[in-house]
């Protein structure tokens, strides 16, 4: 994991109730750069998002690691997709295999807290960046 994500989540799991969770959510959400209209388009969509959610995965073949940019529509799945992008950029693609994103959100005592269309959106996002990544295993 990278230093970035591993601050996020700390954040998250010593904040004392869901408010405080989610108000850190929508941060991280407001941290993440808004993409360009233009990029918005319906085949980087996620399918299986009930929000919009456009997600681009490449590699850096310089040092082997993920690149990945996405955005949302709405103010918490766009919090929940920058705690995915932080959790995934930078690693490789070894790496990234080894991510359990559901146990990092239940780590994060999330899970519980979200709609089940933004759990299956979660699982949605995890299952494109393991598409994407197994092409380079």
């Amino acid at each position: 994991m990278n230093q970035e994500y591993t601050t996020l989540k700390k954040t998250i799991i010593a904040a004392t109730s869901w408010q405080d969770k989610y108000r850190h959510i929508m941060l991280f959400g407001k941290m993440l750069p808004t993409l360009p209209d233009a990029l918005k388009v319906d085949s980087a969509k996620v399918s299986g998002c009930e929000s919009n959610v456009w997600l681009y995965l490449e590699l850096n073949e310089s040092d082997n690691t993920l690149v990945v940019v996405a955005d949302s529509d709405t103010r918490i799945v766009k919090g929940i997709v920058a705690i995915i992008l932080h959790c995934f950029n930078g690693l490789t693609p070894i790496e990234a295999e080894q991510i359990d994103i559901a146990s990092e959100f239940t780590q994060m005592d999330l899970i519980k807290h979200l709609s089940p269309s933004r759990g299956n959106g979660i699982k949605a996002i995890a299952n494109e960046i393991t598409q994407f990544i197994a092409r380079y295993n």
